[in-house]
């Protein structure tokens, strides 16, 4: 059976929960390889097991070196490696394209078997526009990392998707409404498992109720895009500005009005830097 597989590395897609995801091509594929490059031998185990697999693994993660990536690529010419993720589609959020681009460089057949993905399922459940979407993976833990991070897609008339652990939740979920304003999102966890579930309401609402609940498995955020609405004048941020600042620091009168205006935090603060002077 495993001379059916053309030699080179396979990029195969797992279950993000329900083993029943798993396509009967990918299983094949996890059987009849001559080596799997795996996050975890442990997790891997489990699947290996599920489908009746006796396949060496290899652990392969950021941390792995050029010279073991070398030697891998070396053995692609006649050698069917398959490369796994823990969960879901490997190299998205997960390590594995520097793997892709040494292969090809050096001539070998890349395959994929497309499968489940956490961002995409969530996505279909969350109910917001889909016709354009941004994925962000991990934002940073630090919190002025962060703002900033969120600051720079605020414009961005797209659905944004993450990824968040539950204890970064509530942080999250504050920093994002305060950079995006009232906008519709959706915490969606442990999608395709027992307790699968997806929590709707805006981003201010969803902060508060996870500001001290820190729910437990794997979760995404789904962010609705910007509200169309007609561009703020530089007239209009001032005037609103200035009102503000009557009774509001400026990092607090900026908050507000970008909220209000639909504007970037980081003009409006700029902004509100200048006219307290």
């Amino acid at each position: 059976m495993s001379e059916r597989l053309p030699p080179g590395l396979h990029i195969v897609a797992t279950p993000i929960g329900n083993l029943g995801d798993l396509s009967p091509r990918a299983a094949d594929t996890l059987r009849f390889a001559d080596r799997i490059l795996v996050e975890d031998t442990r997790v891997t185990a489990k699947l290996l097991q599920h489908v009746g697999a006796k396949v060496p693994m290899t652990r392969y993660d950021d941390h792995s070196s050029a010279g073991e990536r070398e030697r891998i690529v070396a053995e692609l010419g006649d050698r069917v490696i398959a490369l796994v993720s823990d969960a879901g589609t490997p190299l998205i959020s997960d390590p594995g394209y520097k793997l892709v681009r040494a292969a090809r460089a050096a001539g070998h057949a890349v395959h994929t078997l497309p499968g489940p993905s956490a961002a995409v399922a969530a996505l279909t459940l969350a109910g917001l526009p889909t016709d354009r979407f941004l994925f962000l993976g991990f934002l940073p833990a630090k919190a002025k990392a962060r703002s900033d991070a969120i600051a720079e897609v605020a414009g961005v008339r797209a659905t944004l998707v993450l990824y968040e652990s539950g204890p970064r939740l509530g942080g999250t979920l504050a920093a994002l409404a305060e950079e995006l304003g009232s906008r519709d999102a959706a915490v969606v966890r442990e999608i395709s498992k027992m307790h699968e579930e997806c929590v709707t309401g805006t981003l201010a609402e969803l902060a508060i109720r996870y500001a001290d609940a820190a729910p437990k498995g794997e979760i995404v955020v789904v962010v609705g895009p910007p509200a169309e609405v007609e561009a703020a004048t530089d007239e209009a941020l001032d005037a609103a500005l200035r009102e503000a600042l009557l009774t509001l620091s400026p990092s607090r009168a900026a908050a507000d009005v970008a909220q209000r205006l639909s504007l970037p935090r980081k003009r409006a603060y700029a902004r509100a830097l200048e006219l307290a002077k």
